[in-house]
């Protein structure tokens, strides 16, 4: 099952949804939030965490204000969430964009898969019509 859509850059470009989103702007949540960010899990075989990079969080832009660099798939678009939190108020503001780099990558996935599961029927037909072609030879041969 593909993780994108096939035109990814014409439903960012054309949804109210993403249109929206694209703007700079505050989200306001009227009940208690949690924001819990876990940058990379740990690996298996150790604690050890790798350490984000300034590129996704920058404390040091801005006193009192963290920067977030968040890429990520939102309804099979590849979108990257670029915003800030500002560590007093603890509100902040983002806005999405495109990840074209991430699209093309995730639309040769998308693709790469589609020719194996294509593949896999090609080769199951062709056993298929095989095993058919032997069941009805072999009663012929029987009778002689």
């Amino acid at each position: 099952m593909p993780r994108v859509v096939p035109d990814q850059r014409s439903k960012f470009e054309n949804e109210e949804f993403f249109r929206k989103l694209s703007r700079e702007c505050e989200a306001f949540v009227a009940t208690g939030t949690n924001l819990s960010l876990q940058f990379f899990p740990a690996h298996q075989h150790s604690d050890q965490r790798q350490v984000p990079t300034r590129e996704y969080v920058d404390f040091e832009r801005e006193t009192g204000k963290v920067y977030l660099r968040a890429p990520m798939i939102l309804n099979g678009v590849c979108v990257i969430w670029r915003g800030w939190i500002d560590l007093h108020r603890l509100d902040g503001m983002g806005y999405l964009e495109y990840d074209e780099e991430r699209a093309q990558h995730e639309d040769a996935l998308a693709q790469a898969a589609f020719e194996e599961a294509r593949r896999r029927t090609r080769d199951f037909e062709d056993r298929d019509r095989s095993h058919r072609e032997d069941l009805e030879v072999r009663p012929v041969s029987y009778i002689t």
